[in-house]
């Protein structure tokens, strides 16, 4: 003999069914007791406006160019600028750095995206991301709760993600 909890075969066994039949025929009475009006054209239905595209899968890739950013910015010699303003102007560019020009334009390019940021955007993803602090760690230098970073982290990684796509450094 099993072990296991021994269910009913039928689960909706006790509520009584719907009368459909009782339903149709209130919903018709209803309809003739109104007085009857020249038939309205009904209004077509509205097309649901479409998802936005949704960054969550592109998380990943975003934390990868976020580290080759850090490497990057170390190797042009400016620490990563994510908690002050940046200096200089770079131009998108979305092919692979082989130069210290190419670098630079790809620092400073990352920079003008993390701008774009909220302060608080860029503390906790300089903190988590680049520094590799632990959500608890994050959390108490940065004054805030831990879920607070676990739930705001994936916003500004997908709000980074959106700018990165709109500047050709990230191609989906």
């Amino acid at each position: 003999m099993s072990a296991a909890l021994q269910l009913p075969i039928l689960w909706a066994g006790a509520a009584p069914a719907p009368q459909l039949g009782l339903l149709a025929s209130a919903a018709d009475r209803i309809r003739h007791e109104q007085p009857q009006a020249s038939p309205a054209p009904e209004p077509e239905p509205e097309p649901e406006p479409e998802p936005g595209p949704t960054y969550a899968f592109y998380r990943k890739h975003t934390q990868n160019l976020l580290r080759r950013y850090l490497y990057a910015s170390m190797q042009v010699g400016r620490s990563p600028n994510l908690l002050s303003e940046s200096v200089g102007r770079g131009w998108v560019s979305s092919r692979r750095v082989r130069t210290f020009e190419d670098a630079l334009i790809f620092v400073l390019d990352v920079e003008r995206c993390l701008e774009k940021l909220t302060s608080l955007d860029r503390q906790i993803i300089s903190r988590v991301i680049l520094q590799e602090y632990t959500h608890l760690e994050a959390a108490a230098i940065l004054g805030v709760s831990v879920r607070s970073i676990g739930v705001k982290l994936p916003q500004a990684i997908d709000r980074l993600t959106e700018s990165l796509v709109e500047s050709d450094l990230l191609v989906l």
